[in-house]
């Protein structure tokens, strides 16, 4: 996988983080302290999960290697859909107070999506570790620039961020599909 491929990757699976810390930074009062954890939270889910996918897929692989390109296809584009469906239909009930069992909750919710891309890495025998560094780093900030933009100017986007992150889950299934049938 290249580094393009990766940062876009990255930069989707982000965006359900992206898009709740928004909405954290709209709802909730939060310091530096609360802002690091939330996006240090989002981050480790999203490195943990993909790993868990792509060890689950490594014992699969043998089964459905032929498959793989399909695999991808269909996963990153029903992972897109979700995310996509899930943005066009939302209505959150928000809260004004920090909690951390939420904050574990929206962890979890938001990184489902990467369990299913570390599975695809696993079909796409893709090394793992510059991929997770990629999709951390990368939801780190996006969840800091979140919170930030929600308690300054969140009320502009609301849940269009978690659309575009949809889109691009589905373009690099297609990117993927057609880069292995092709060949």
């Amino acid at each position: 996988m290249d580094i393009l491929s990766m940062i876009f990757l990255a930069i989707g699976l982000a965006m359900d983080a992206f898009s709740v810390s928004v909405t954290r930074g709209l709802t909730l009062k939060l310091g530096v302290k609360h802002a690091l954890i939330i996006a240090l939270s989002f981050a480790g889910f999203q490195i943990f999960m993909p790993v868990l996918g792509w060890l689950s897929g490594i014992q699969l692989q043998y089964l459905v290697s032929t498959f793989a390109p399909w695999i991808a296809f269909l996963l990153l584009l029903g992972v897109g859909i979700k995310m996509i469906y899930e943005a066009l239909s939302a209505n959150e009930n928000v809260s004004n107070h920090f909690s951390y069992k939420e904050l574990l909750i929206l962890s979890i919710a938001t990184s489902i999506d990467a369990f299913a891309v570390g599975v695809t890495f696993a079909f796409l025998n893709v090394a793992i570790l510059l991929p997770i560094l990629f999709i951390g780093l990368i939801t780190f900030i996006l969840s800091l620039i979140g919170i930030y933009i929600g308690k300054n100017i969140g009320h502009l986007f609301e849940n269009k961020m978690e659309i575009v992150g949809g889109v691009i889950l589905i373009i690099i299934g297609f990117k993927i599909f057609l880069e292995n049938i092709l060949l």
